[in-house]
């Protein structure tokens, strides 16, 4: 018997501007991220995987692999690139959503996905207050034509990496107390877009989507005990603590205003971060985080390693997990770990909206692509999933990254996720032809039997 319920959503996850392509086609303007400096020797997002004139194409794909939903992201610069709605950005959106319901997947939106539009950001972006009343009237236009069909939103992805690792992604390059100020404003507007959401009586559920790390003591030492403390106040606490309760964790505060980054709080932010309280929680699951008390190094700052903040925590090397070959822990049993630790904090439901390995594919001469390093990183991440739920916890989906192969953020398409291969390079287009892994044919058999069975 199957430890998931048989209504456990089974799917997969992308972003527009990793996917889509068609940057300024159909009235698009341009986001941050098709503007911002790309790594030498890795691709932009102009065409990505095309997913936008080749889309009929991919959702029968994943029919075919079974999906019984698609988390994907809606391009805020798409929908609206001037502040104005734009009909054929709506139209491309609606047909996408409409065609998924057709083939029995539940569409799952993410609202923003880090490509704010570049007329917002020449207007000082997330550190200007008007954010937040324009990242409203956006949310507000997709609930208002979407909010009948669509039964899960995440209004932020990954916000605490926005805030810890912006310039590693293109999206912030900033002091502390910028940063911070920026990322009280996105916890706002989420809190009020949240608000708004239950005050139009839409059917469906909304909350956070951050990436989500329970952090080990490098030792049992008492002050690498408290530097895991701080670490996780600052880097999970402080992002769902506002988004289930509406408060500021009081670590992550502490912390904030020991160093100079605590953000300027109205009255009125106070009041709307405790009106705006999510229904569930999508979290991104990697790996975990391994901290000691701090010591003076030169800081990595990357989405999954970490840094360090004097008189807290400094992130070091867990000698115990493998890593993958861009350098990225793998801890399966941090997965369970993480689960437990998040849902006995919170008790509300929790969607795995991210969860993968990325490596170099490869395409074989004859048109196979076998990654068995991405089944076992899977199947081991699953397995652990499943004893998540025998320990209690509420888990009622699981979309990995990703359903396609798309453009990593900073990494290019060498850097490949997807169940779906598609046939391009960092400086040829090639076909764009989608090749079937082996990896879709294994999901496939997990979904139908809804789990890895015994």
């Amino acid at each position: 018997m199957s430890k998931f319920p048989n209504d456990f959503l089974w799917g997969a996850s992308t972003s527009a501007y990793q996917v889509e392509g068609a940057w300024d086609t159909d009235g698009k303007g341009p986001s941050v991220q098709d503007v911002k400096e790309i790594p030498a020797g890795t691709t932009d997002f102009k065409v990505a995987s095309d997913h936008y004139h080749r889309y009929e194409e991919d959702v029968k794909l994943f029919k075919e692999l079974g999906m019984k939903a698609y988390r994907f992201s809606i391009s805020w610069s798409r929908v609206m690139p001037n502040g104005v709605v734009n009909p054929e950005g709506l139209a491309f959106y609606q047909k996408l959503i409409d065609l998924l319901l057709e083939n029995e997947i539940q569409p799952v939106v993410t609202v923003f996905h880090f490509d704010l539009p570049v007329y917002i950001a020449e207007q000082g972006g997330w550190e200007n207050r008007e954010t937040i009343q324009a990242f409203a009237d956006y949310c507000q236009v997709l609930f208002e034509h979407f909010g009948d069909k669509v039964p899960l939103w995440q209004t932020i992805n990954e916000q605490n990496v926005m805030a810890l690792a912006g310039s590693v992604i293109g999206t912030s390059q900033k002091s502390m107390k910028e940063k911070f100020q920026e990322n009280h404003h996105m916890l706002v507007a989420q809190a009020l877009v949240t608000k708004q959401f239950h005050a139009g009586n839409f059917t469906g559920k909304i909350g956070p989507a951050p990436n989500i790390a329970s952090v080990y003591p490098a030792s049992d030492k008492p002050e690498d005990q408290m530097a895991a403390l701080y670490m996780s106040a600052l880097r999970n606490w402080l992002f769902l603590d506002v988004a289930v309760f509406g408060k500021y964790n009081h670590n992550a505060w502490h912390l904030l205003e020991t160093i100079g980054a605590a953000p300027e709080v109205t009255a009125e932010d106070r009041q709307i971060l405790l009106d705006g309280t999510c229904d569930y929680i999508a979290l991104n699951y990697y790996n975990t985080m391994t901290v000691s008390s701090y010591y003076q190094k030169e800081n990595k700052i990357d989405q999954q390693s970490g840094f360090g903040i004097p008189g807290f925590f400094q992130a070091v090397e867990n000698k115990n997990l493998p890593m993958t070959e861009f350098g990225w822990p793998i801890d399966p049993e941090g997965f369970r770990f993480t689960l437990n630790e998040v849902y006995s904090r919170y008790r509300l439901p929790i969607l795995i909206t991210e969860n993968g390995i990325g490596a170099k594919d490869v395409l074989t001469e004859d048109g196979q692509v076998h990654d068995q390093y991405r089944i076992d990183y899977l199947q081991q991440h699953i397995a652990q999933m499943e004893l998540a739920v025998k320990d209690g916890v509420e888990v009622i989906g699981y979309c990995p990254w990703s359903a396609i192969d798309l453009i990593s953020t900073h990494e290019g398409i060498t850097k490949r996720y997807g169940f779906i291969y598609v046939n391009r390079t960092e400086d040829d287009l090639l076909d764009l032809a989608r090749v079937k892994k082996d990896s879709f044919y294994w999901y496939q058999q997990v979904i139908a039997q809804n789990g890895l069975g015994e």
